[in-house]
């Protein structure tokens, strides 16, 4: 999706001149992943990539980093003091007067707030707008290939059998009264994770009880609990296939260690698969209305129903985050909560939806599931969907 023609495209479309990608040993990693960096280079100064609406491309470096474009057929633009940098800035930008940078306002979508305030400022007193680049650099970056997708149906596919596995695996212990914990469980699905093929940035999530109230609790080898009989029990898997730019599959199911789900457990089951049925339901009908959904409505949705049911203070997070190469990616997020996701859910792209009620000390409830976005509506591709709490004994 990152030829400069598609680009243009999309810039003429937002009525812009121009994207500078713009960068700082690092600091911007979706300039570097869409600027087509000269192999093995290693930029150590300021370096700019401009993408005008029409015409060429320019480059803008240090005068000591032109040594890996010696054979390109277009040399880029160079200097060598700060004053010089502007000047060619402004030469190189020409009469632009609207551009697109990795800034986002009042930080509102920090995925894409890359591009620090000082060189806002300098951008600016060159005589230009800046707008963010956020709605860009979904549709270049988030929009996935067709290999893409099917490697993502597959890792969702795989997470869901060792998803059963892995239940299966604690009740098997339990009845034996063998011992086993929550680390040791996610020793095990790991061990699974990687002899399906498949990789995870790290361990998944095993937990129990008070700690399934924690989003983000992970055990570790000095910190973890024992799983037992009665036991509340909260698992979730992401992992990805081993080329470069595959993409996450990602789900949360819960069960308990034991022959019933007491109804405490399955009421506050039941008001979190409302919520996200309610989001998947509102996102398939704004789409076979033609109407475009944006991330922050998809997370008032869900989470409307927690708050109706007098749980909104147990609902702490967005109820969804794009899926990429990373667990998060850089396309649009179902959250009016943590920021104000206001991008459009794009063809291409996939998300999670993963409402989740955490009571502390007791437990929590997370029903997490991955969705694609098709040209005429989505696709689940973690089915079934869990709706009962699974009772492993």
């Amino acid at each position: 999706m990152n030829d400069t023609a598609t680009i243009q495209a999309l810039l003429r479309e937002a009525n812009l001149d121009g994207w500078l990608l713009f960068d700082f040993r690092g600091m911007n990693p979706i300039a570097a992943s869409i600027a087509p960096l000269p192999p093995q280079a290693m930029f150590s100064r300021r370096w700019a990539y401009w993408i005008p609406t029409q015409g060429e491309p320019q480059w803008l470096v240090h005068a000591i980093e032109l040594a890996p474009f010696r054979d390109w057929p277009v040399q880029p633009r160079f200097y060598v003091r700060w004053q010089e940098m502007e000047e060619q800035l402004a030469a190189m930008l020409g009469d632009a007067r609207r551009i697109a940078m990795e800034y986002s306002p009042r930080c509102a979508i920090p995925y894409v707030s890359r591009v620090d305030a000082g060189t806002l400022e300098m951008m600016r007193s060159l005589g230009v707008e800046v707008v963010t680049s956020a709605d860009l650099v979904q549709a270049v970056e988030a929009r996935l290939s067709p290999a893409q997708i099917d490697g993502h149906r597959r890792a969702a596919a795989a997470l869901l059998r060792i998803k059963d596995e892995a239940f299966d695996h604690v009740a098997q212990a339990l009845r034996s009264g063998q011992s086993i914990s929550e680390y040791s469980v996610q020793q095990w699905i790991a061990e699974r994770i990687a002899a399906a093929g498949l990789v995870a940035d790290h361990d998944p999530i095993v937990a129990v009880n008070g700690h399934a109230a924690d989003p983000h609790y992970i055990p570790t080898a000095q910190r973890h609990a024992p799983i037992e009989r009665g036991d509340f029990l909260l698992l979730d898997l992401w992992a990805r296939e081993t080329t470069p730019d595959a993409i996450m599959g990602d789900i949360t199911w819960v069960a308990l260690c034991s022959d019933q789900a007491p109804q405490r457990y399955q009421h506050i089951a039941d008001i979190v698969a409302d919520a996200r049925d309610a989001c998947v339901a509102f996102i398939q009908q704004e789409m076979a209305a033609g109407r475009p959904v944006r991330g922050c409505d998809a997370d008032d949705v869900c989470r409307g129903v927690i708050e109706r049911a007098g749980y909104g203070r147990y609902f702490i997070h967005r109820t969804g985050h794009s899926l990429g190469t990373a667990g998060h990616g850089n396309g649009a997020h179902l959250d009016n909560l943590e920021t104000n996701d206001t991008r459009r859910l794009l063809p291409g792209t996939a998300f999670t939806i993963e409402p989740g009620i955490y009571l502390p000390g007791d437990f929590g409830v997370r029903l997490e599931i991955d969705v694609l976005v098709h040209e005429s509506g989505i696709e689940i591709t973690t089915l079934p969907l869990q709706r009962e709490i699974i009772r492993l004994l």
